[in-house]
Order: C-alpha cells, then structure tokens, then sequence
C-alpha cells in the first residue's frame, strides 16, 4: 500500500518524479512512461490479488471466486505486469547487472504463472501451489527490496552497491525460499496448512 501510495506521483501530468529524472534522457518518455503507469497498476492489482488467492478460506467458500480472480490475475500478471517490467528493465538504475535481476524475476513470473495457471487446470494442487508462491515470492521482491535499500542508506552503505544487492539478494533468496517450502507430490488434503508452510 505505501509502495502504491507513494506511486501516484507518476500520474501526475505537471510533475516529473526524481525516479524518471534520473533516466533521463530516455529514447522514447511516452512510451517509458506508460510502460511505468501499467506497471504501477498491474503490480497494484496483482500482488493483493495473489496474498488474497493464498486464503484456503477464501478457496473453501468460494471457489468460483477464487477461480475466476485467478484468471483474471494471471492475464494481468501476463500481459500487462511482465512486459512492462521488461520494457522498464532496460533503464533500470546500477545497469547491466539490474537489468539481468529485473528480467530474471519477471522470467521466473511468468515461467512459474503459466505452470500454475496449467496445473490449475489439470488439478494438480501441490505444483499448482508451488508455482502460485513463486508468483508471489517475486511480487513481493519490490517490497523487500525497498527495505533493504532503507536499511542500506541508514546504514551508509554505497548506494549502487546497495542497488544491486537490494535487487538479486532477493530475487535469488526468494526463489530459494519458496523450492523449500513448497510440496513435489500431492498426498491427498495438503498435509500442512499453506499459511505454516510459509
């Protein structure tokens, strides 16, 4: 909500944030700046979207809702979140190594959405719910990433260093966590509760 909140400067015709300042000059600002304005509402849509997909609740009562929202988000995740990202990687402050971080989260996204979307429909629950938390794991890389780079700058630390780090620290750490946590075969009812799991 605060990373939303603190986005809609970007919708302001009469402002440009010190975020698109600093990429100045761009090739193409109308078009870097609608890519970040479907980013910002794709990103805004869809990481609520998938934490509120997590609730088994929400899955007991009503599952046509919760199919139906799954759908939805997976268009947003695939047609509008990632190519977005992807087109804004290519400016991403620190260079070459961010621009690699960017579009290795956005790849594991959506090799890991399109795998839920299909175990989803062949009923496979377990893989369907590992990939589900790879979607999310990434998604919230933004997140965990702007702490990160709030501690860094508390502390000190260069700040394209920090970039970097903040970037691939948890994008890799992420992806990890979730190979952990997450099932290879369903058993029958899922033998944990999801929310233990993670």
């Amino acid at each position: 909500a605060a990373i939303t909140v603190s986005s809609l400067v970007y919708f302001d015709a009469e402002e440009l944030p010190p975020f698109m300042l600093e990429k100045l000059p761009l090739p193409n600002e109308a078009l870097w700046t609608g890519a970040l304005k479907v980013h910002v509402c794709a990103a805004a849509f869809a990481l609520p979207a998938c934490l509120l997909l997590l609730s088994r609740a929400l899955l007991k009562r009503a599952p046509r809702f919760h199919r139906w929202l799954g759908r939805i988000n997976g268009g947003v995740t695939l047609f509008a979140l990632v190519p977005s990202g992807f087109y804004l990687s290519v400016f991403a402050k620190g260079g070459l190594p961010s621009t690699l971080g960017f579009m290795v989260s956005g790849t594991i996204i959506m090799f890991a959405m399109t795998r839920a979307i299909a175990a989803a429909r062949s009923r496979d629950l377990a893989t369907h719910q590992r990939f589900v938390l790879h979607v999310v794991a990434q998604m919230a890389v933004a997140v965990i990433s702007r702490a990160m780079l709030f501690a860094a700058d508390f502390a000190g630390l260069d700040a394209d260093r920090a970039y970097v780090a903040a970037l691939w620290i948890p994008v890799l750490g992420c992806a990890a966590v979730v190979e952990l946590i997450s099932p290879r075969r369903h058993h029958g009812p899922l033998a944990r509760p999801l929310v233990a799991r993670v």
